[in-house]
């Protein structure tokens, strides 16, 4: 950092060169110059640094405090030596500074000053890089693959690089050095030690990005994408809304001849993507979420924020889907927890229901359909009931529900534990794994367990299965080959979505 130095003109070129403002690297240089002084003067004595416009230099002063009787000879000077060697008016008390040669701070010591200075370089470039790049978060960007990381991709931006973690990835994905890859800026992490810029492939908003930018229907706001859920690298369901009537809001996603779905489905690599029109009656939501099963009905349970879905016989492999897909999408879709009965065994439990309901003493066939429709299943429900509740049913008297009440409860105390159940003639449950081809045995074991239909078998993992009293290992494998069986046997039916 000598005289033979024009700092000026390097930090300027500096600052061009990285972006980063002449005054960051002007401070960052006369801190890496105190941190070297420091070094060969000494830690004790008092020294700052100070960047000279006019020479182009870093210079280094040492500064002593005036005082009568010298007690640090580091950090003061006596009257007579200030006054000598300083200045002749110096007072007792006065703090003088002295330039030091910073020629002599040797080898070590620049290597150190040009250490500290590459770190606050980094630093600001780093800065720089946040201040760029801060309000990106939700954009898609494009980069190259440059390198794997344990497991995490490092992509060059051009200026910066980006870290797309292993847990953002999509799983069947592979990438080589040299490979384009497209992501959306999950976070921007100042604090990070490595790349600062987060990517994702896998987050759902990825696809409306996708959509965006396919769809000017979309980015126009004619277009609404109310929702989206992902099996990341699997499939896709959207939920799109037209606020222009004339506007098809499913045929603009998909495209001339599935033009712009396909551009989606390829930059997501292979993918597969449901479309479906959004509407504000959320069974029908439902029923649309769930294709491309066909939907009988829809009984919605609002305090368990639920609903059971009634599809064919043979809609039921369709309508859970392959591992589950299907149903799970739905759900997340729609927000609401999806039950899929299959409408013989719905059909079952109302004709059960029914007679349990028909077998309460002295009632009316037209009172117990009532009660069927209101949702009493069985004559503990109606014996549990309140009379303000029995009321609100129209089509009964006050005097009609007394005496129902009063009857189902006598009712219910004569049945004991048959009370509960749905039918009161028949004891075995009402199941759909019967479609299953599982032994007589291993069904009565799952449903002991708690699991009474395919679509529990689907969503339960294999711990839940071996903890059910009775089963084996073999057992289970056995368990998850039908369900798989089963639910292969209804996507080979279906239509391919795009």
């Amino acid at each position: 950092m000598s005289s033979n130095f024009d700092l000026n003109a390097i930090l300027s070129q500096m600052g061009r060169d990285k972006g980063i403002d002449k005054q960051v690297l002007i401070e960052a240089v006369e801190s890496a110059m105190l941190s070297a002084a420091r070094k060969h003067y000494g830690h004790n004595l008092n020294l700052e640094t100070k960047f000279n416009e006019e020479t182009g230099e870093i210079e280094v002063v040492q500064f002593k405090v005036v005082v009568d009787q010298v007690e640090d000879g580091d950090t003061q000077i006596s009257t007579q030596d200030a006054r000598k060697e300083v200045d002749p008016d110096a007072m007792v008390g006065d703090e003088l500074g002295k330039k030091l040669d910073t020629d002599v701070l040797g080898r070590i010591a620049a290597q150190t000053a040009k250490q500290v200075i590459m770190q606050k370089v980094r630093d600001a470039e780093r800065g720089v890089i946040y201040e760029e790049y801060k309000d990106c978060k939700g954009d898609l960007i494009n980069g190259i693959v440059l390198r794997l990381e344990r497991g995490n991709i490092i992509v060059n931006l051009g200026r910066t690089e980006a870290i797309l973690p292993k847990r953002e990835q999509i799983t069947r994905e592979r990438y080589r050095p040299g490979d384009r890859l497209r992501g959306m800026v999950l976070d921007v992490d100042r604090s990070a030690r490595g790349p600062q810029i987060i990517l994702s492939r896998s987050h759902p908003d990825l696809i409306k990005k996708l959509f965006e930018l396919e769809v000017p229907e979309i980015a126009d706001k004619v277009i609404e994408l109310k929702a989206v859920a992902r099996e990341p690298g699997e499939r896709a369901k959207i939920a799109v809304y037209s606020n222009d009537p004339s506007v098809d809001p499913v045929g603009a996603c998909v495209g001339i001849k599935g033009s712009r779905v396909q551009a989606v489905v390829q930059e997501l690599r292979g993918e597969r993507i449901d479309i479906i029109t959004w509407t504000p009656d959320e069974p029908s939501f439902v029923a649309r979420a769930l294709a491309p099963a066909e939907v009988s009905r829809v009984v919605v349970d609002e305090e368990q924020h639920s609903m059971e879905v009634i599809v064919p016989d043979d809609q039921l492999s369709l309508a859970i889907g392959r591992r589950g897909q299907n149903v799970k999408l739905a759900s997340k879709l729609s927000g609401w927890r999806i039950d899929v009965r299959s409408v013989s065994v719905a059909e079952e439990e109302a004709r059960r229901a029914r007679a349990a309901l028909g077998g309460i003493p002295n009632i009316d066939f037209m009172h117990a359909e009532l009660l069927f429709q209101h949702g009493y299943r069985t004559v503990r429900e109606v014996a549990d009931s309140s009379l303000e509740d029995l009321m609100e049913i129209e089509g009964l008297s006050q005097e009609q529900v007394s005496e129902l009440l009063k009857n189902a409860k006598e009712y219910a105390e004569q049945l004991g534990d048959e009370a509960d159940s749905l039918g009161t003639a028949e004891s075995e449950e009402i199941t759909d794994l019967d479609r299953l081809p599982i032994t007589a045995d291993v069904r009565e074991m799952l449903l002991g367990g708690g699991f009474k239909t395919i679509q529990s078998l689907v969503e339960a993992d294999d711990d839940a299965l071996r903890q059910v009293s009775g089963l084996e290992e073999g057992d289970v494998e056995q368990i998850r080959q039908a369900v798989d069986n089963f639910l292969r046997s209804g996507s080979v039916r279906a239509a391919s979505p795009v």
